[in-house]
């Protein structure tokens, strides 16, 4: 009897407020390693895990089926042992006295939940600029939304005969949209306040390659403008941007997320954007009234994903990069470190890639405008080579671009950009930047050699060894 009467007093009530990718797998690993632990998973919409970074690719038509866009269930979850809360708004968190408020979305039936520890895993936003006729036409089906599932079945509806097209936003997601839907034949704006597509992700050697691609496509680049207004009815859009006026069928907006912490606001220590501060262990810091941080993090609050910061290893510090790679390795962390800190966050380099027309993109770290927007100076170096040998019968150029520190000589960040892909090669100089690997020892590195693959001297290690050469040891 004592040992069962212990056994329910160590059972404690978890909360997962959220539940994509951090709170998938934060459920699963509090459950894989306290079974006996009450988890209640709440979540809005009435599926999870969904892989909304494959949306421009099943609008495209190269997905098999949408349905393998889901790596998990509610069904899973449940035979896993957790409560869940499908099609359920959270309405209220008191973290002090350790209750929430929740209301069905399809009874609009109110329940409260005490729990021991909670899991903020709410996710991220679409970003909705203050864009006059935005939101008015929000509602009519012509403005369109890229976030979660229901977004993705009513644009891969709309687009399926559209012939007209305008995309805000040139990050990955709007890059890709405008990319697939210009492959089914409309006719594409792609619109953005920055001078460049995809500015954030790659520096001017590399984001030239794809411009040039977009407009061989017929894409109209409306870079370096932000759109003014947008008046929306049921035959379209027009959208104002640099002053000119575009009638389309659809707008999609894709401008980039938030963190959906608004249900934390003034409660928990965060980012001037709402992301949540966590420390190694995913735990994050109450504020008290005067929204002052209350000492040490709390052992019963954790948060992770898009509504979480990151350790970005570049800089050292906490930085907001919504990222499912990231969501996942933080969720993970969550079942380790909820009883004590356990398992440390060894942060991230932001490795990413994407692929528009036939041209691989993958970057990792720093480019040199993102140092410079962190207030860190970095140095260059660009290399353009065969990425295999010209007596191949074929081969394809590889622009490469590796950015580091002038002082310390360490790599904050790569490019890589070629017709073959070579997306692997930023995996690889992301594990140098978590090592803090210098520019010449990246040059010494060995990387193999084969002819369908590579030069005698990889590029990866060319591009580091001309940075040396450039750039003798004073």
């Amino acid at each position: 009897m004592e040992e069962k009467s212990e056994q329910v007093k160590d059972a404690m009530t978890v909360a997962v407020v959220g539940c994509t990718h951090a709170g998938t797998f934060a459920a699963k690993s509090i459950l894989a390693q306290h079974p006996d632990w009450d988890v209640h998973v709440f979540e809005r919409n009435d599926t999870l895990s969904f892989l909304s970074c494959g949306i421009a690719l099943w609008v495209g038509n190269h997905v098999s089926d949408p349905r393998r866009m889901f790596y998990s269930s509610p069904e899973e979850l449940s035979s896993l042992g957790a409560h869940m809360h499908m099609r359920t708004d959270v309405t209220s968190v008191d973290l002090v006295g350790k209750d929430l408020s929740y209301r069905s979305l399809q009874t609009g039936e109110e329940k409260v939940l005490s729990f021991d520890k909670i899991v903020v895993t709410t996710g991220s936003k679409p970003a909705l600029p203050p864009i006059p006729g935005l939101a008015e036409g929000l509602g009519g089906g012509r403005v369109l939304r890229c976030k979660n599932w229901d977004d993705g079945k009513l644009i891969k509806e709309k687009m399926a005969g559209a012939k007209s097209v305008a995309v805000v936003g040139a990050g990955y997601i709007g890059a890709e949209l405008a990319e697939q839907v210009s492959l089914m034949g409309a006719k594409v704006t792609l619109i953005d306040g920055l001078e460049r597509a995809l500015a954030k992700n790659f520096d001017e050697g590399i984001t030239s390659l794809v411009e040039e691609d977009y407009r061989s496509h017929g894409v109209e680049l409306a870079l370096g403008q932000m759109v003014e207004g947008i008046e929306a009815d049921e035959e379209g859009v027009t959208v104002t941007s640099g002053g000119v006026r575009r009638r389309v069928e659809y707008l999609i907006m894709a401008a980039g997320f938030l963190p959906r912490t608004d249900l934390f606001s003034g409660k928990l220590d965060m980012l001037p954007n709402g992301a949540i501060k966590v420390d190694p262990y995913m735990r994050a810091t109450l504020l008290d009234e005067k929204g002052e941080p209350c000492g040490e993090p709390s052992q019963d609050v954790l948060a992770a994903g898009d509504s979480a910061t990151v350790l970005y290893n570049p800089t050292g510090k906490a930085d907001y990069i919504p990222l499912a790679t990231n969501a996942v390795r933080q969720g993970l962390l969550v079942g380790a470190n909820i009883v004590c800190p356990t398992q440390a966050y060894l942060g991230t380099q932001a490795s990413s890639a994407v692929q528009l027309y036939d041209l691989s993109l993958a970057a990792c770290g720093l480019t040199v405008a993102g140092g410079k927007a962190r207030g860190i100076e970095l140095a260059s170096t660009t290399l353009v080579q065969d990425f295999r040998p010209d007596f191949m019968l074929t081969t394809e150029p590889v622009t490469c671009i590796l950015t580091w520190d002038p002082q310390t000589r360490e790599v904050k960040g790569a490019q890589f950009a070629c017709r073959h892909d070579v997306s692997q090669a930023a995996n690889a100089v992301s594990i140098a930047i978590h090592n803090h690997n210098t520019i010449d020892q990246l040059a010494s590195f060995d990387f193999f050699f084969q002819p369908n693959f590579c030069q005698p001297v990889n590029y990866l290690g060319a591009v580091a060894m001309k940075a040396v050469a450039e750039n003798p040891v004073a």
